[in-house]
C-alpha cells in the first residue's frame, strides 16, 4: 500500500479520513459542454483556460465537471459508451488548427449550429466527427510516435473501446445486443480475424483518444498550476450498449442470451410516484467479489487520471440497489438486493489510497446507508434548496449540515436557484426569505448562495448557473424528460471579471477563500503562488512564467515585495527586458488573448 499523494486530498490531515476534518473551501459545479465556444458546444479550448482563470479570481478551490466519457443515444454524461474514454467532442478545432491536423477553412465552413445558448448534438454527430476523424488520420501520420506511445500505455478499458468503437462503426451504429443477425455479440464471441480487419478503424479511434487526453491533460495541468482541484463524476452504473457491458458481459446480471434479468432505478417516492427506471444493467457483485473488484479499481484507476477527486453517484447502491425485473415499463415492481458495502469500499481504499472520495448519499435512504457512509469515511452530499420545510426541522438547512458534507445549492439534476424559488410553495419561499433574509437589492441567487457559504459544511459548491442568476433557461437536466436536456451553454460576456469579484468576495468573507497569487482577471492575469516565492531563481521563475504566457495575454511584469504582478502598461521587468521578450517570444500567437473566445 502506498502512501497518499494527493495535493487535492479533500482533508486536512489526508491520512486516517476524519470526519472532522475536510477542508473549508468552495467550487464551482460547470459541465465543459456548457462552456462557450464558437463551434457548437464547449471544449478544452480557450473559454476552459477563461474559466479556469475565472475560478481562480473568484478565489475557488475547485473545478466540479460532469463525466468527461463519450454520450451515447440521449447525450446523457450518465449514459455512455465507455466509463474510462474520453468524449471526442470536448476536442477543441481551434487548437487542432494550431496543431496543423485542420485548416482554418475545414473547420470555419462547417456549421454547429447558431444557437449560442443550446447544443445541437444532431450536427455535432453528422459534422464535427468527419472533422475529427480527419485530423486523427493526419494524426496518425504526423505524430505516429505519439500515438503509438498512447496506443501501448492506455487502459484496457479505453482499448476495449476503441475496439468496441470500431465495430459498432461497422456494424451501423447498432448496439453489441443486434450485431449478430439481431442477436447479442460481445467480446468473447467476437473471432479474433474479424478484429484484425478492423485494425485501421481502431487505430484511428485510438488516434481521436490520444488527441483528447493530450488537450485534457495539458487544461488540467493549468488548473492545478493555479492550485485548483478537478471534481469529476463516476456513476455507480454504466449503459447496455457500452464498451464497458460488451467486454465484461460475466460482470452483470444477464441471462444466457446476453439480456438483463434485471435493470436499475429507484423506487417511487415523494418526487416521482411510478420511481426512476434508469435501465442500466446490473452488476452480478458475487463475481466482482470473487475477483477483488479488479474490474472496478480500474475503473477508478481510469477516472484517477482524468479527476483530482471521485465523486461516486448514487453510493447508496453498494449498500443494496433497486432491481426492476427487465421489460418493465415503470420502476414500480423492483426490489431491494444487497451490496457490497464495506467490503468493496475497503478493497477500493487499498487499491487507491490516493485517491479522494465524495459519496453521492441523496435520494431513499436507510439507517444501513447512513451507516456505510460514515464507515466509508468519505464526506457525503447536502443540498441547500432540498432544506426548506416549513417545519425547520430538515439536515438540508444551512446550520445544520454537518462539517464532514459537500454542500450544493443544486446538483445537475436540480433547477437552478431561481427557477426552484419560483415554482417551490409559498411556504417554502416565506420561510427562505426569512431564514436567509432573502432581498432583491442582494438577489435571491446570491441569498442563496450566501446561506451556503456561510454553513458549516467542509465543501460547498455551487452551479454556475446560480452564480449567473439564470432560472429555467440554465437547467441542465429534468430528470424523467427524454429530450432537451444536456445542452445549456454560458454566453462568452458572461463570465466577467466583475463577477469573479463578486464572488471572492462571498468566498471570502465566509473563510472558504483560495489564494493563488496577484490575480487581474478583467486583464486576464493570474498568477500562481508558486510562480512567486522568493526563493525561486530567475531560471525557475523564467520556466513557468514561459507555459504561463502560453495561455493569458500580458504585455510586462514587475516585481514588489517577493511578488509578480502583471499589468497592460509599460513597467519594469522582473526577469529584465531580454528575458521578458524571450518568454513572450515562446508563445504561439503572443497578442490572442484568451478572451476572444
Amino acid at each position: 500500500m502506498t502512501e497518499k499523494n494527493n495535493p487535492w486530498d479533500i482533508f486536512k490531515n489526508g491520512a486516517d479520513g476524519s470526519a472532522s476534518h475536510l477542508k473549508r473551501s468552495g467550487g464551482i459545479l460547470m459541465p465543459v459542454f456548457s462552456l462557450p465556444s464558437p463551434h457548437g458546444i464547449g471544449t478544452f479550448g480557450a473559454a476552459a483556460y477563461k474559466f479556469a482563470d475565472f475560478l481562480a479570481a473568484s478565489g475557488q478551490s475547485y473545478w466540479q465537471v460532469l463525466p468527461l466519457n463519450p454520450t451515447g443515444f440521449g447525450d446523457s454524461p450518465y449514459q455512455c459508451f465507455s466509463s474510462a474514454a474520453g468524449n471526442p467532442y470536448f476536442i477543441d478545432l481551434d487548437m487542432l488548427v494550431d496543431d496543423g491536423l485542420l485548416t482554418a477553412d475545414e473547420v470555419q465552413k462547417s456549421d454547429f449550429g447558431g444557437e449560442l445558448r443550446r447544443i445541437d448534438y444532431g450536427k455535432l454527430f453528422s459534422l464535427r466527427l468527419p472533422l475529427l476523424r480527419l485530423a486523427a488520420e493526419r494524426n496518425m501520420r504526423r505524430n505516429a510516435a505519439e500515438v503509438e506511445q498512447f496506443s501501448r500505455c492506455c487502459s484496457t478499458q479505453i482499448y476495449d473501446y476503441a475496439v468496441f468503437t470500431a465495430l459498432k462503426t461497422h456494424f451501423g451504429m447498432k448496439p453489441w445486443t443486434e450485431w449478430n443477425a439481431g442477436k447479442a455479440m460481445p467480446k468473447q464471441l467476437v473471432p479474433a480475424e474479424f478484429v484484425e480487419s478492423q485494425a485501421d478503424e481502431i487505430r484511428l479511434q485510438l488516434s481521436i483518444q490520444q488527441l483528447f487526453f493530450k488537450q485534457w491533460n495539458r487544461l488540467k495541468n493549468y488548473v492545478n498550476q493555479l492550485g485548483i482541484g478537478i471534481i469529476g463524476d463516476v456513476p455507480i452504473y454504466v449503459a447496455l450498449d457500452s464498451a464497458d457491458c460488451w467486454a465484461n458481459s460475466r460482470h452483470f446480471m444477464l441471462d444466457e442470451s446476453f439480456v438483463p434479468t434485471d435493470v436499475a432505478g429507484v423506487p417511487p417516492d415523494y418526487f416521482s410516484p411510478t420511481g426512476q427506471l434508469w435501465g442500466n444493467p446490473l452488476y452480478n457483485w458475487e463475481i466482482h467479489a470473487s475477483e477483488n473488484y479488479a474490474w472496478w479499481a480500474e475503473r477508478l484507476q481510469c477516472a484517477q487520471k482524468l479527476y483530482d477527486v471521485v465523486r461516486i453517484d448514487h453510493f447508496r447502491g453498494f449498500e443494496s440497489f433497486w432491481a426492476v425485473p427487465f421489460g418493465e415499463t415503470t420502476a414500480e415492481n423492483g426490489r431491494w438486493l444487497p451490496a457490497p458495502g464495506m467490503d468493496f469500499v475497503n478493497a477500493v481504499k487499498k487499491r487507491l489510497p490516493g485517491l479522494s472520495f465524495i459519496a453521492e448519499d441523496l435520494g431513499f435512504l436507510t439507517p444501513e446507508v447512513h451507516e456505510l457512509v460514515k464507515n466509508s469515511g468519505f464526506p457525503g452530499m447536502s443540498i441547500l434548496q432540498f432544506g426548506f420545510n416549513p417545519d425547520a426541522s430538515s439536515d438540508y438547512l444551512p446550520h445544520r449540515v454537518a462539517e464532514n458534507r459537500v454542500y450544493y445549492t443544486g446538483t445537475h439534476d436540480n433547477a437552478p436557484i431561481m427557477q426552484w424559488f419560483a415554482e417551490a410553495s409559498e411556504s417554502e419561499r416565506r420561510f427562505a426569505e426569512q431564514y436567509l433574509a432573502l432581498n432583491a437589492a442582494e438577489g435571491i441567487n446570491w441569498g442563496m448562495i450566501r446561506g451556503g457559504m456561510c454553513s458549516p459544511a467542509g465543501i460547498f459548491i455551487t452551479q454556475m448557473q446560480d452564480v449567473l442568476g439564470l432560472s429555467a433557461e440554465g437547467r441542465v437536466n429534468t430528470p424523467g424528460v427524454a429530450s432537451g436536456n444536456w445542452q445549456w451553454r454560458m454566453l462568452p460576456h458572461e463570465c466577467s471579471a466583475a463577477l469573479a469579484e463578486k464572488l471572492r468576495e462571498y468566498t471570502r468573507m465566509y473563510g472558504r477563500l483560495h489564494d493563488c497569487g496577484e490575480i487581474n482577471f478583467g486583464h486576464n492575469t493570474v498568477v500562481p503562488r508558486e510562480y512567486c516565492g522568493k526563493n525561486a531563481g530567475t531560471q525557475k521563475r523564467y520556466k513557468l512564467l514561459v507555459r504561463l504566457l502560453r495561455n493569458i495575454s500580458i504585455q510586462s511584469i514587475t516585481g514588489r515585495q517577493n511578488k509578480i504582478m502583471l499589468f497592460h502598461k509599460n513597467e519594469l521587468s522582473l526577469l529584465g527586458e531580454a528575458e521578458y521578450d524571450s518568454a513572450c517570444h515562446s508563445r504561439k500567437k503572443t497578442h490572442q488573448r484568451i478572451d476572444s473566445c
